[in-house]
């Protein structure tokens, strides 16, 4: 008589473990205070205060991405060599330095140099929270809606909650990100040590005789670290640019919306903050159910619709004034972003090899930052020179490019699976 198989453990999903919560905690805080800055402090301070044009102001920001883009590549490699918590805690140290330089320093040089200053304390962020958020490899989709949200309801959070406390004075304002990056540090002293996140690479990697995490070498030859980075790769050509024109058409809008919102919608603060309320429930209400849809069907139907609705709705948002078509205009584009957001980035993993996970990632989040940095400095050129609408048509235009790229990469791989 055959004895009957019990039912298979189910395992638990990995973004449920409480290491992953730790980590979508610090991406929270630390992307509501970065949201906070970039969106509602700096831009408008330094535009109305100090009277730097917007192409200053877009530069400005471009500092926080070059230094965050510099370091995400070393960083992500340096996880799997001395742990989550040391990596993490050089970021968290320099953020809270830099809020505490905004926040007391009130000349433009302390100004700029605490943005550069926000972009490296922040580049480990990206590396840490997604190479241990996908360390199990499983339901991609639904792992990268989950660490989106986090992101969106943190920087989407950080200027609507920033904009009720700045219509007088910034002071509470800057209690309350001093308050937050307090709690930031404290939860990353909760992070796993060198020798544990070493047990939990060693854990996730597959036992086919390739270096684990536990043998990999903290001194290596940068050469032959690069070759054999590029070997483990296997993606198309037509990747690169695409990661870089997904960054490039966010970083086209980032350093204007508030001079846009401010001074051609002439909204007040709070009513900023609804307009952002409106885009950012609609994405964030999307995002679980589009990634449990990647889970299931791919990626490729979620990334056509999503670029071809952003790639109409921006350029419009950038053309109307009326502001009932401008919340619709922004529901839309909520909409295109929920739908891009988590099958774009369960694509992405799906390239990313078994081994040397964090240093890819960070490889890859450097191309993307890369587009991120040029987007924000072209902005404010485009913004003096042609006007406010001029970075919407561009990045509707981008928008239209990363479609056509997307049909060329998903024609090749069907052909590869052929």
């Amino acid at each position: 008589m055959n004895q009957i198989e019990a039912p298979a453990k189910r395992k638990s999903p990995v973004w449920s473990s409480p290491f992953v919560i730790q980590l979508l905690i610090i991406m929270l805080l630390v992307e509501f205070v970065k949201g906070a800055l970039i969106v509602s402090i700096l831009p408008v301070y330094m535009g109305t205060v100090l009277g730097l044009s917007a192409y200053a102001i877009g530069w400005s920001l471009a500092l926080l991405y070059i230094g965050d883009n510099a370091f995400r590549s070393p960083l992500g490699w340096l996880i799997e060599r001395v742990g989550y918590r040391q990596t993490m805690l050089f970021g968290i140290i320099l953020t809270f330095v830099s809020v505490l330089i905004v926040t007391f320093m009130h000349h433009a040089g302390w100004l700029i140099f605490a943005c550069l200053l926000l972009g490296v304390g922040t580049s480990p962020l990206w590396p840490c929270v997604i190479t241990g958020a996908t360390a199990g490899g499983e339901s991609s989709g639904t792992v990268m809606s989950v660490v989106y949200m986090s992101w969106l309801i943190g920087i989407g959070s950080g200027p609507i909650v920033i904009n009720f406390f700045i219509a007088h004075t910034y002071t509470r304002a800057f209690q309350i990100l001093i308050a937050a990056m307090t709690i930031a540090v404290i939860v990353t002293l909760l992070l796993p040590g060198r020798r544990q996140s070493k047990a939990m690479e060693q854990a996730s990697e597959t036992a086919d005789g390739q270096m684990t995490a536990a043998a990999k070498p903290i001194h290596i030859r940068a050469v032959e670290y690069i070759n054999r980075l590029r070997q483990s790769l296997n993606v198309s050509r037509l990747l690169y640019p695409a990661m870089f024109a997904q960054n490039f058409a966010l970083g086209l809008l980032t350093p204007i919306l508030s001079l846009y919102a401010r001074t051609v919608l002439h909204l007040s603060p709070q009513q900023y903050s609804y307009f952002l309320v409106a885009g950012g429930a609609v994405t964030a209400l999307g995002l679980i159910p589009v990634g449990k849809a990647v889970d299931r069907w791919g990626t490729r139907w979620p990334l056509h619709i999503g670029f071809l609705l952003a790639a109409v709705s921006l350029p419009l948002l950038g053309m109307t004034r009326h502001l009932p078509a401008v919340l619709v205009i922004v529901a839309i584009v909520g909409i295109g972003y929920a739908c891009i957001i988590p099958a774009w980035n369960a694509f992405i993993a799906e390239q990313i090899p078994k081994t040397e996970r964090g240093a890819v990632w960070g490889f890859f989040l450097t191309i993307e930052g890369s587009g991120m940095v040029l987007g924000s400095i072209m902005s404010g050129r485009l913004w003096d020179s042609f006007g406010p609408h001029m970075p919407f048509q561009l990045s509707g235009v981008v928008m239209v490019t990363l479609f056509v790229l997307h049909l060329f990469i998903t024609k090749r791989q069907r052909v590869m699976v052929r």
